[in-house]
This record gives structure tokens, sequence and C-alpha cells, in this order.
């Protein structure tokens, strides 16, 4: 049996709709490290991004309205998200403070946590919640 997938993409892709792609995009790249892999442009607006994160994870999304779709983020419909993302980080601290220096909402501040991880959690500009964490030994 052959690999469904593209070369390099793995099992999970989260897709999101986010109000803004390049803001969306700054977000990602400056409080958690996050790059570009791809982004698809229609008459100079950016409609679909793929971003990496250390190679292994990959995150898609488009803003409100591209390809037709009705979707809209948490922050535009003023309800909570669902979902939630836990990512692993080198320094929980300091992507914290980045995160929040960019734009997001914090929601817990860092601290070490019983199940062992050292973790936060904040809400991006468009209301996903991410808890960051480092697993202390």
């Amino acid at each position: 049996m052959t690999d469904p997938r593209p070369a390099d993409v793995p099992w999970l892709t989260p897709y999101l709709t986010v109000r803004d792609a390049r803001v969306s995009t700054g977000f990602y790249e400056q409080a958690l490290g996050f790059a570009v892999r791809d982004s698809v442009n229609d008459d100079g607006a950016v409609i679909h991004v793929e971003m990496t994160y250390r190679g292994q994870l990959i995150l898609m999304f488009a803003p409100e309205g591209a390809y037709g779709s009705h979707a809209k983020t948490p922050k535009s419909t003023g309800l909570m998200a669902p979902q939630s993302f836990y990512l692993y980080v080198d320094d929980v601290d300091a992507a914290f403070a980045r995160a929040v220096a960019v734009g997001a909402k914090p929601l817990i501040e860092p601290q070490d946590q019983y199940w062992g991880d050292r973790f936060a959690q904040f809400e991006d500009p468009d209301g996903y919640r991410w808890a960051i964490a480092r697993h202390l030994n």
C-alpha cells in the first residue's frame, strides 16, 4: 500500500480560519517560531498559508471568505473555540512573553504543572487558545 500523503506532510494538519492571513503569518513567526512553507495569493490578497514548526508540524490557514467559505474566527463570532492547541517549545517563559508582546491575550502565566510540564496558555489574535509547554525532567 502506498502512503496517501504528499512527502513531508504529517497525518494531521490543523487548518484554521483567520481574519487576516498576513497578520496571522507574522504572529506565528514572531510568537512561536513557525516558518512559511507556502503561500497562495489571489490578486495580491493572501488566501492560503502553510507554515511549519521544526519541520514536523504543518499549520494551514485561510482568511475569512477565502474560497467562498463562510467560516469565521472565534474572535469574529465572539465564541470560544472548542479546540485548543498544545505545542512544545524550548523556553515556555520566552515564548509566552513573545506571544503577548505581539498581540496574544495571556490566559495562564508560565508555571510548573503536576503532570511534569512547564506550561502557559494564551489566546492568539484570532481567538484560538494555545498551550505551550516544555517537559521537565
